[in-house]
């Protein structure tokens, strides 16, 4: 299963930049024998300044076709890392050939996309800023391939 985390904003060169490259090497080392991956990250960016709605078009033509929208919002389902991994592995089982991870922007998801979204996860109550989503959500992925794989990496 094909992943694409589709987000609003432009990563630069950083820790953040550094650490979302090292996560995706990892998981599509980790996941490819269990047929996961490849992640790749798609980033759109709203110049005309069209707001949360604009965001949602350009969003919804970074996903590819016939994939499963996977929207991070607050208001969405609060996971362990066991029962992420199993939701990732479930979708695959189901033939599920591309997975959409979706980040907002600044203020967060269109409702309308939210809306058409067939599941969305939380990090929690709190809000995260977009660029450590990213990192967060790719670090889950990785840690998602090693639970199935059965490696040491998630310790509970």
């Amino acid at each position: 299963m094909r992943v694409s985390i589709c987000a609003v904003g432009r990563l630069r060169a950083g820790p953040e930049k550094t650490l979302i490259d090292d996560y995706l090497t990892r998981f599509d080392r980790t996941g490819r024998p269990l047929g996961l991956g490849p992640a790749k990250l798609v980033e759109v960016e709203d110049r005309r300044g069209g707001g949360m709605a604009a965001e949602a078009e350009l969003l919804r033509r970074a996903v590819p076709s016939g994939a499963l929208v996977c929207v991070l919002d607050e208001r969405g389902k609060v996971l362990s890392s066991p029962d992420f991994a199993d939701r990732l592995a479930g979708w695959r089982d189901a033939g599920r050939q591309d997975l959409a991870l979706v980040i907002g922007g600044a203020d967060g998801i269109d409702p309308s996309l939210r809306a058409e979204a067939g599941f969305a996860l939380s990090f929690g109550a709190m809000v995260w800023p977009h660029m450590l989503v990213r990192v967060m959500l790719t670090e889950q992925l990785y840690r998602a391939a090693t639970i199935l794989a059965g490696g040491p990496y998630h310790r509970v």
